[in-house]
């Protein structure tokens, strides 16, 4: 029989996890804010094999900015989903761009080398990729 084991508190957080939203302080000038997530991870949706990347994501606030414990809490709920880097990627910058509204942003998901191969996935509000 298979012990029922209390979830531990961080578990419980990140489950619980939802984007939040700060003013931004300075709304009359464009500035930009970039924050570095190095310890993002998923999990194949071919192999069950677990992904590993770096999540970049830069954008110039509009009147909101992410509040970060938020924002570092919501990332790790894809620790345990099969998910594909392009899907992922996409997924965090559709869910910071509604959120946000911003002037402009990136999100860069860059993928550890699996098997030979590595993958960088990079969503742009400017659609200029160059």
């Amino acid at each position: 029989m298979e012990e029922v084991r209390e979830k531990k508190y961080g578990e419980r957080a990140i489950e619980e996890a939802q984007l939040e939203v700060w003013d931004n302080p300075s709304p009359e000038r464009d500035y930009m804010i970039e924050i570095t997530f190095p310890e993002f991870s998923c999990l194949c949706p071919r192999s069950g094999y677990p992904d590993y990347a770096t999540i970049r994501i830069r954008y110039i606030p509009d009147k909101y900015i992410v509040e970060l414990r938020s924002l570092k809490l919501w990332l790790n709920k894809f620790r345990n989903r099969y998910i594909s880097h392009e899907q992922a990627t996409n997924e965090i910058y559709q869910a910071l761009y509604e959120l946000l509204k911003p002037r402009f942003l990136e999100v860069v998901g860059d993928f550890n080398p699996r098997g030979n191969v590595k993958t960088v996935v990079r969503v742009k509000s400017d659609q200029d990729y160059r």
